[in-house]
């Protein structure tokens, strides 16, 4: 029997164009004379749909096209995930469904059992869960489905399982010989490794193989790498489908190891390929053509533009260099240098005069009061309104190019440097910013970014001779402390324990806090780590946290 594992990239809510691209693919998978051939979940929907769930009319017309793909199962017979109608009179009014169509009919549903709660998952505000599942014999081959994580349960490798029930083992019980597994499973940095070793540990547990197929592409912040992979009885990753694009994968069940094994990206690689997957698929789903970005010579906006031209093009990409009276000439010179080198397009509005009359305006106001951080917010603000401006005249999507440690912080201006429609790297920790420049460096085989972009100290430039480093730790000891804090959660206790200076852990766990507000009106941004400051983390902003 032959398997046909098929992650396409939908979009969310077009019923119409998610349907054409999965009956593209049967046809594919016909003409490869495969057997079944298995779409993602929620493949017609696509995921998250949120409260799309909530409208029956999103239902009744994903319904719809269930019938539609069943309608043209002939030789070749699909499982696909869909929002099935709860029917009873009590529970949540959706399904999270598997639907085997065979021979123009449903033939059998898998229901997901275990509902994730956590991080960016919100199933229980949508989903009934299901009971025990069935098996289904098909063509000879006894099957079981389960969906995304109903596949997350295994106590010898995970540390606390969240939940008491495992489906695939009662799959197994019941006389499964084949479990597939279809998901919807969001990229994070290096994840894919653990998702084939989970599946490895079942596939050994029950001596059966292993079929998992996962939605590919961008949908606001989450991005979905696909890497759709198979492994056998003995737990040998047998096929390995690409990942970050659409693709089909051919597995022989009679001789798995002969299908295709595609090498899949990992570390600051995978980052970079995720990121441009983000930006093409964010653009192109929210009707864009090309994007903006403001250039001040720096590492972030270097790295912003890099990624914005190797995904959409050079000609799609549009930089604004606007330099201060505190802007140093080598910045200017970057920006230039970055431009020509990305064969981009770069204007240069100077922003003196503007900067200049705003302070003029505002000097009976501010009269008796020495300059601080109020003039230097008022040129990032000059900065965000000239390039909002363009952005609504040229019809171009402007890209932030903040990077998470200084969203941690703050260090950053509302309505300044946060205005615009994505954040690219607002989920990149600074020194995997510096990893990604001298990445593309690398794979360009010369330097793209310029050089002394990549050496020079880090400076906003929003006063004379500013580093970053004038009221931040340096970057190695702030990202640690973040991703202890944020990400693994721990204490502040247990990270002085560490070795890190109490008084700058406290510093920094107090920025953290204070700058909730302005996080919670940043662009969405593109989630690459375990954690990132976007709707997967709900704080409060009127709170005093312990620590």
């Amino acid at each position: 029997m032959k398997l046909a594992l098929a992650q396409h990239n939908p979009t969310i809510g077009d019923i119409a164009g998610n349907t054409t691209a999965i009956l593209t693919l049967l046809e594919q998978a016909t003409a490869a004379a495969a057997d079944l051939v298995v779409f993602p979940e929620q493949a017609i929907l696509c995921y998250p749909a949120k409260d799309l769930l909530l409208r029956q009319t999103t239902i009744a017309g994903n319904v719809a096209a269930l019938e539609r793909i069943a309608q043209r199962t002939t030789r070749t017979a699909v499982l696909v995930g869909y929002a099935e109608p709860n029917e009873t009179s009590h529970g949540r009014p959706v399904f999270n469904t598997a639907a085997l169509l065979v021979d123009g009919r449903i033939r059998q549903r898998w229901r997901k059992r275990l509902l994730p709660t956590y991080d960016v998952f919100d199933e229980a505000r949508y989903f009934e869960p299901a009971g025990s599942q069935p098996v289904f014999d098909f063509r000879g081959l006894t099957l079981g489905a389960t969906i995304c994580e109903d596949m997350w349960c295994d106590e010898t490798l995970l540390t606390r399982p969240l939940y008491a029930c495992d489906p695939v083992a009662e799959l197994a019980r019941a006389g499964a010989r084949l479990v597939i597994n279809i998901s919807a499973s969001p990229y994070t940095y290096d994840r894919h490794a653990g998702r084939v070793e989970l599946m490895a540990a079942h596939a050994r547990r029950h001596n059966l193989p292993m079929a998992y197929v996962n939605q590919v592409g961008g949908n606001d912040e989450l991005l979905f790498d696909g890497a759709s992979c198979f492994v056998d009885a003995e737990g040998q990753l047998a096929a390995q489908a690409k990942a970050f694009v659409e693709d089909v994968t051919i597995v022989d069940l009679d001789n798995p190891l002969t299908a295709r094994r595609e090498r899949v990206s990992t570390g600051v690689a995978s980052v970079h390929d995720a990121l441009l997957m983000g930006i093409r698929d964010y653009v192109r789903k929210c009707g864009f053509e090309s994007v903006l970005i403001g250039l001040s010579g720096g590492i972030d906006s270097a790295v912003v533009a890099a990624l914005a031209c190797a995904a959409l093009g050079p000609e799609k990409v549009r930089g604004v260099a606007m330099p201060s009276r505190y802007s140093s000439r080598h910045s200017v010179a970057d920006a230039q240098s970055l431009a020509a080198n990305l064969r981009m397009q770069l204007d240069l509005v100077e922003i003196e005069p503007m900067h200049a009359a705003f302070e003029h305006s505002l000097l009976a106001q501010f009269a008796g009061r020495p300059p601080d951080v109020t003039e230097e917010n008022i040129q990032a603000r000059v900065r965000g309104g000239i390039l909002m401006a363009m952005s609504n005249k040229l019809g171009n999507l402007l890209l932030t190019t903040g990077n998470k440690s200084e969203l941690a912080v703050g260090y950053c201006t509302l309505y300044g440097d946060m205005c615009g429609g994505l954040a690219v790297i607002s989920d990149v920790p600074k020194a995997m910013v510096y990893a990604l420049a001298r990445y593309m460096n690398e794979q360009a085989g010369r330097a793209v970014i310029p050089e002394s972009t990549l050496t020079k100290p880090p400076s906003a430039e929003l006063c004379p001779d500013q580093t970053d480093q004038d009221s931040l730790p340096p970057y190695d000891v702030l990202d640690a402390i973040l991703q202890r804090y944020e990400e693994r959660l721990e204490s502040v206790d247990t990270i002085v324990a560490a070795g890190f200076e109490r008084a700058t852990v406290l510093d920094i766990v107090r920025k953290i806090h204070i700058n909730e507000y302005k996080r919670q009106q940043a662009a969405p941004g593109l989630k690459v780590t375990t954690r990132a400051f976007g709707f997967g983390r709900r704080m409060p902003i009127a709170a005093r946290p312990p620590h």
